[in-house]
């Protein structure tokens, strides 16, 4: 039976370079945030115009539009994960569904606040991406906009990352390379080949 990794880590930890490496050996990924991209460009799009209106603009939202209305507003947040996070569990659902019918051994489920939201019970195991404090504040200072109000900003929405690695059944530190992590994604396959999980099946038979 499909085996469900949970894969999360906070911002600049180095989650989606992990994901990649999953994605490199054959692991389908389920990633939460391609998923929102998507919506935010398709079935979301009307939805967020009407609970926030002038943050849409030629039939896509506009992200910066949106986060300047939302960041530091928990009220804002909460009506637009309402509105977003139905839509990401659907799509989920039907991946793990698309898995269990294809008799795919191991999948991966990539969400950022997978702890934060209580999305850990639909796994069957959690690997959390982590790195030195400073290796994360480096990376995320980095990216084009970023300042560190909106960093603690985002902070403040996650999970500490010691608490996370805390939770995990396993981590991934790419804060020593990312050869070094690629090497940890391939003991961890190892250590889970031949593993049946009951959350894809538990999933999808429930949306049924």
């Amino acid at each position: 039976m499909t085996f469900v990794l949970g894969l999360t880590g906070s911002i600049g930890m180095g989650k989606s370079a992990t994901a990649a490496m999953f994605r490199a050996r054959g692991v389908p990924v389920h990633d939460a945030d391609a998923t929102v991209h998507a919506l935010y460009a398709g079935a979301a799009v009307p939805l967020i115009e009407a609970a926030f209106p002038g943050t849409t603009a030629d039939g896509r939202v506009d992200r910066t539009a949106l986060a300047a209305r939302v960041l530091g507003d928990d009220a804002a947040v909460t009506r637009l994960e309402a509105i977003v996070h139905p839509l990401v569990r659907a799509a989920e659902t039907a991946f793990l569904r698309d898995a269990v019918r294809s008799a795919v051994p191991l999948v991966v489920l990539d969400v950022p606040l997978l702890f934060e939201k209580g999305n850990d019970a639909r796994t069957d195991a959690v690997v959390v991406v982590s790195a030195d404090p400073s290796v994360q504040k480096t990376r995320v200072l980095a990216r084009p906009g970023m300042t560190e109000e909106k960093f603690e900003a985002i902070l403040k929405r996650q999970m500490p990352d010691s608490e996370k690695r805390r939770r995990a059944h396993a981590v991934i530190d790419t804060g020593r390379g990312f050869e070094a992590a690629e090497r940890q994604v391939d003991a961890l396959l190892r250590a889970l080949a031949g593993r049946s999980g009951r959350a894809a099946a538990r999933i999808t038979e429930s949306a049924s």
